[in-house]
């Protein structure tokens, strides 16, 4: 059987930590932050835990075993 690729995309978009568990960037920091106050911008800039719903799906794009 052929071996898994990994997904380039969802590999920009999700890291590994160290004990394993999976981290994403948050949504809505992209652009047009000059109006938004600067609290939204730093509470946005922390990386959050990818649902553990998730988690499944992602470690198969991560073609992780």
């Amino acid at each position: 059987m052929p071996k898994m690729k990994t997904s380039k995309t969802a590999a920009k978009r999700f890291k590994k930590t160290g004990k394993g568990r999976l981290r994403r960037e948050q949504a809505m920091r992209q652009h047009l932050f000059e109006k938004k106050p600067s609290t939204r911008t730093r509470r946005l800039a922390a990386d959050a835990d990818v649902h553990s719903g998730d988690e499944k799906k992602i470690k198969r794009l991560l073609a992780e075993r």
